[in-house]
């Protein structure tokens, strides 16, 4: 059985923010996971350079990486305890004036990577700016197609967004995994185009054998202010070469503690027979 987790991190916008890495670390370390998508994954603009590191998958045109980068600190801490994952990184615009932000996929085999850009704005002070970070890797001795992503709100970019990468998607002749933060609620319009795509998509947290949880946000975070409601924005969609055993909300406080505004989603699959 593979495990998949996808988190909107928050990462140094959090208070504790290192306190919360290290839980967020550990709960990785314990459940095993075999393909990690993040998103909000910062480092500061003027923080020093880190060395090269081996299973880091460098996307050309992207800024170089920092040391405080959340990700590069997160597989550094792992691999200390013994795990090590293949991981790349990709920039969308700068986050809070001071952060390059961006979005990372962790692997726990070697992956091959690329960035869509999937917005018409390609500037990083344009926070409008938003790429997809693609990767081909192998999962329980199969190949998979696997995007970690942060895309826009339902009319304020999210379609044209999405017609981007659901059409480079169609090209590839894999198996399918959606991960991150779509901005969409679930049963909303832009949850029904994605599930009304010709790519077929199923989501985890309607098919799965058990399902844990109905919601990854509560109440007004940032890019929801003046929201007073829970909404599961953050989905994982498949293509039907997988059977879905559990999807759960984790990081909600119990299950595993609260590291961020968002709360993660941990999915479990097997492959159907062929």
């Amino acid at each position: 059985m593979a495990k998949w987790l996808t988190l909107n991190t928050h990462s140094w916008m959090e208070v504790n923010a290192l306190k919360k890495l290290f839980d967020l670390a550990e709960h990785i370390l314990a459940e095993k996971y075999d393909l990690i998508c993040l998103q909000e994954i910062n480092q500061l603009m003027t923080s020093e350079v880190a060395p090269e590191d081996y299973y880091y998958q460098e996307i050309p045109g992207m800024p170089e990486l920092h040391k405080d980068n959340f990700a590069l600190l997160l597989v550094n801490y792992l691999a200390k305890r013994g795990q090590n994952y293949y991981w790349s990184w990709a920039y969308n615009h700068i986050g809070y004036d001071i952060y390059h932000e961006g979005v990372a996929i962790l692997s726990k085999n070697p992956i091959k990577i690329e960035d869509l850009l999937v917005t018409e704005a390609n500037d990083e002070y344009d926070f409008h700016t938003r790429r997809v970070l693609l990767a081909e890797t192998i999962v329980e001795d199969r190949p998979v197609a696997v995007t970690s992503l942060h895309l826009s709100w339902f009319g304020k970019g999210f379609e044209e967004e999405w017609a981007v990468l659901e059409g480079r998607l169609a090209d590839l002749d894999l198996p399918l995994m959606l991960m991150g933060d779509f901005n969409n609620p679930t049963d909303g319009p832009g949850y029904q185009m994605v599930m009304a795509s010709p790519l077929e998509l199923q989501d985890s947290h309607k098919v799965a054998e058990h399902v844990f949880g109905n919601h990854s946000i509560v109440a007004d975070i940032d890019g929801w202010e003046e929201n007073d409601q829970a909404f599961k924005v953050d989905h994982a969609f498949m293509s039907k070469d997988f059977l879905v055993k559990n999807s759960e909300i984790t990081f909600e406080g119990g299950t595993a503690p609260v590291v961020s505004d968002h709360f993660g989603l941990s999915v479990e699959t097997e492959w159907l027979s062929d």
